[in-house]
C-alpha cells in the first residue's frame, strides 16, 4: 500500500540482525554473546547520582535548555584537553553512530565508493547502503590493488573507513606501519579517511599506539565515544576533524537534531574533567582483560579442531572461523532454539549484505562478545556452543 511513497533509499536499509536478536528473546535468559554491550557494572552508577546533582548546581537550568550544535563549550574543550587538540576541531555528537552517518551523510554522493576493511563494523555497512554508497571491502590489506582497481573503472573514492584498535568484529588492531601505509595512500590518491575508535581506551595488553588523525589530521576524520568508558544510555560522541569538514558537519547537524542531549553533555565533562573517567577506566580494563582471558581459556577447552579464533588486544570482540562450507546464518536458529547467541560474522561483510549480490563470504565465521555475559555463565554457554557446532560440522 505504501510502497510508492517511500524514497529509493528506503530500499538500501537493512535490519541489523543484533537487534533482531533483542525483539525476538530475553539476552539475560540465554547465554548471549551476541550483543556489544559494556558490562553494566562498569557504568559509574554512585558519581553518575552524584554528577547529577553537581550539574544542576553548578549550570541550573542551561543544563536542560537547547544548546550550541556543536556541543557546550565546556566538554569540547575537555575532548581537545585530553587527545590534544584545538577545541575548533571538536565536534560532539549525539553517539559515535551519528558520526559515522554524518560522515557519509556530508561526504557520499549515489555510487561514490567507500573503502572499508573486509569484514567491518555492521553499523557502518547500514549507513554507508543507506546513502547508497559503493561500499568496497577490502581484504589483507590489498588497499592499493583494490585503489586502482576502483579507478580503473572510472568510479569516486570519497573515503575509507577503519577501525584500527580492537576491531569490530575481530578485535583486531591496525600495527603503527600500517596506519602509516594507509595514511600514505590517502595523501596520494586524494581520499579521506574516517578513523572509528570507540574501543581505542579498552587496551589490556601491547602499547597504544598512534592515531591516524594524529599521524595526518588534515586527512583523517576521528570518531570517538563515551559508549564504551561512560554509559552508552548518555548516547555521547565526539568528531576531531579540519574545520572545514566540521563546518559542513555542524550546518547538516543542524537538520539532524539542533544538538546533543545538554544535560548528558555537562555530566560527560564534569566525568572527564574530575579524573573520575580515569579511575573507572582502570575497573573497566581488568574486568574486561579478565573476561577476555576467561573466554579464550573456554574456546581452547571445549571448541573442536578445525575452528579457530583471534586474539584481542583490547576491545570487547572477537572473532571465529569456523571450516569451509559452515553456514553461521543457518545454523544461529539452532543455536538460539538451544540458548546460545552469536553473530554470524558474514553480516559484518560488504558483499554479504549488498542485496544486488549473491555471496557467502564470511558465513564460515561468528563474531562473539566477551563483555555483557556474566563470568560465571560464559562457561556453560561455551561448552554449549561448541557442542552445537561439534553436530554440525
Amino acid at each position: 500500500m505504501y510502497s510508492d511513497k517511500f524514497s529509493k533509499d528506503v530500499s538500501n536499509f537493512f535490519r541489523s540482525p543484533v537487534r533482531e536478536i533483542f525483539k525476538r528473546v530475553d539476552l539475560n535468559a540465554i547465554y548471549s554473546f551476541a550483543g556489544g554491550y559494556p558490562n553494566a557494572s562498569t557504568f559509574p552508577l554512585e558519581q553518575i547520582k552524584t554528577l547529577s546533582g553537581l550539574v544542576v548546581d553548578k549550570w541550573g537550568a542551561s543544563a536542560f535548555q537547547y544548546g550550541a550544535t556543536q556541543g557546550v563549550p565546556v566538554l569540547r574543550e575537555a575532548v581537545a584537553s585530553r587527545y590534544g587538540v584545538d577545541v575548533s576541531n571538536v565536534q560532539i555528537t549525539t553517539s559515535s553512530q551519528q558520526g559515522i552517518d554524518v560522515c557519509a551523510r556530508v561526504l557520499v554522493d549515489p555510487g561514490d565508493v567507500i573503502l572499508t576493511g573486509n569484514p567491518t563494523y555492521l553499523g557502518a555497512l547500514q549507513s554507508f547502503r543507506s546513502y547508497r554508497a559503493d561500499i568496497v571491502g577490502v581484504s589483507d590489506f590489498k588497499w592499493e590493488e583494490a585503489i586502482q582497481g576502483c579507478l580503473s573503472e572510472g568510479k569516486k573514492i570519497k573515503f575509507l573507513y577503519m577501525i584500527p584498535d580492537f576491531q569490530n568484529p575481530t578485535g583486531e588492531t591496525l600495527t603503527l606501519e600500517q596506519r602509516r601505509v594507509l595514511v600514505d595512500l590517502a595523501k596520494k590518491y586524494d581520499f579521506l579517511i574516517v578513523e572509528d575508535s570507540p574501543y581505542r581506551e579498552l587496551r589490556y595488553e601491547g602499547e597504544h599506539l598512534p592515531t591516524m588523525y594524529s599521524l595526518a589530521p588534515e586527512m583523517v576524520i576521528h570518531l570517538g565515544s563515551f559508549s564504551k568508558i561512560f554509559a552508552p544510555g548518555f548516547r555521547l560522541g565526539w568528531i576531531l576533524a579540519p574545520q572545514e569538514v566540521l563546518d559542513s558537519i555542524y550546518v547538516c547537524k543542524q537538520s539532524l537534531d539542533l544538538c546533543p542531549p545538554v544535560f548528558d553533555q555537562y555530566m560527560a565533562a564534569e566525568f572527564l574533567s574530575s579524573g573520575m573517567l580515569d579511575k573507572n577506566l582502570l575497573k573497566s580494563i581488568e574486568l574486561y582483560r579478565s573476561k577476555r582471558d576467561h573466554l579464550l581459556s573456554l574456546l581452547e577447552k571445549y571448541m573442536p579442531q578445525g575452528v579457530s579464533w583471534t586474539h584481542p588486544q583490547g576491545g570487547l570482540f572477537l572473532f571465529l572461523r569456523l571450516p569451509e562450507g559452515f553456514d553461521s546464518v543457518a545454523f544461529y536458529d539452532k543455536a538460539l532454539d538451544a540458548g546460545v547467541a552469536y553473530v554470524s560474522g558474514a553480516f559484518f561483510y560488504p558483499a554479504y549484505t549488498d542485496k544486488s549480490k549473491e555471496s557467502t563470504e564470511g558465513l564460515n565465521t561468528m563474531r562473539l562478545n566477551f563483555s555483557f555475559l556474566a563470568t560465571e555463565r560464559m562457561e556453560p554457554g561455551i561448552k554449549l556452543l561448541s557442542s552445537l557446532i561439534k553436530e554440525t560440522i
